[in-house]
């Protein structure tokens, strides 16, 4: 990757990996993109993704040859909001594919645990699993990864992704997905030592430490191409847990940590109908994939993190 732009720079993903890019590449060969504009972070562009053109124009401007493309609405949110979904996370699929197309660029689309339906087995979910998802996101994503294939064996576009699960991350805020209530809880523990989860008790769901999910982008898009036999996109993963784990582990740092329910009928429905856990297996023979961070040592980073930052507010409030 000699120069990269970034679509959705300011969401969950994009805010550390813009970071993690630059530290790697150097500031200059990594462009953020975001609908909104972002304050220092430089060199930056306005672009809704939804206008191909401007999304040709931008790739074409700075002579990129690698497009991450993060820019999307969540799973939650695209419930709420299908068309609107729709639009953005489809129509911006394919106006960044023309643009690949037309200047030979790269692209790295991220994919996600929810193009797995009711169908799909719920423990160990293979790579080849059955896609039937019942939800609006999962249906993105899954055509999603067959358009990013069609790119692939149509005009030979060098197209990759990754099966996110749910991402956890002290930088940023949630972003409207299903397995946001993980970031909540690691939050309220800091602030009030309680957290009421719209998760129910028992649901299990796959998780990653957002250190893992940058890494394994970086190292996906970095890896020979010759390796790669399940391109679009890969089942990555490094924990399976439920509201319950998430809170033991809190308690070994705050030991009176509050867990109660109160289940939110749409997330509910969303989180049952994806699997309990992923076999990651592909991703490790072909690329080398290795998460670095189980349930305890994330839990003891997400705290210092978070911990340090309530104590500097505090501070400024004095």
């Amino acid at each position: 990757m000699e120069r990269i732009l970034v679509t959705g720079a300011g969401g969950q993903i994009g805010t550390e990996l813009v970071a993690a890019l630059r530290e790697r590449y150097g500031a200059s060969r990594v462009i953020a993109s975001d609908r909104r504009s972002l304050a220092d972070i430089e060199p930056f562009e306005q672009l809704d993704v939804t206008d191909g053109k401007a999304v040709l124009r931008l790739a074409g401007k700075y002579k990129v040859d690698t497009i991450i493309h993060l820019a999307a609405i969540l799973s939650a949110t695209a419930e709420a909001q299908p068309l609107a979904a729709w639009h953005v996370n489809m129509g911006g699929l394919l106006n960044v594919l023309e643009a690949a197309r037309e200047l030979n660029c790269s692209v790295f689309v991220p994919s996600s645990i929810a193009v797995f339906g009711p169908g799909a087995e719920p423990n160990g979910t293979p790579q080849t699993a059955v896609q039937r998802p019942i939800t609006m996101y999962g249906i993105h994503k899954t055509a999603g990864e067959l358009l990013c294939d069609y790119y692939y064996l149509k005009y030979g576009v060098d197209t990759r992704g990754l099966r996110f699960p749910g991402l956890i991350s002290h930088a940023a805020p949630p972003g409207g997905g299903t397995t946001d209530y993980a970031v909540e809880m690691y939050v309220e523990a800091v602030k009030k030592k309680a957290y009421t989860s719209y998760i129910a008790e028992g649901t299990f769901l796959d998780m990653m430490y957002m250190p893992d999910a940058l890494n394994a982008t970086i190292r996906l898009m970095e890896a020979d191409p010759a390796r790669l036999k399940h391109r679009n996109a890969y089942n990555v993963s490094a924990m399976s847990v439920d509201p319950a784990a998430i809170a033991g582990s809190i308690r070994r740092r705050i030991p009176d940590f509050a867990l109660d329910y109160a289940p939110d009928p749409l997330r509910q429905s969303i989180a049952e109908s994806w699997p309990n856990s992923l076999d990651t297996s592909c991703a490790e023979e072909e690329w080398g994939f290795r998460p670095q961070y189980d349930l305890d040592r994330m839990t003891e980073d997400m705290l210092d993190h978070l911990m340090r930052r309530e104590a500097y507010r505090f501070r400024q409030v004095q």
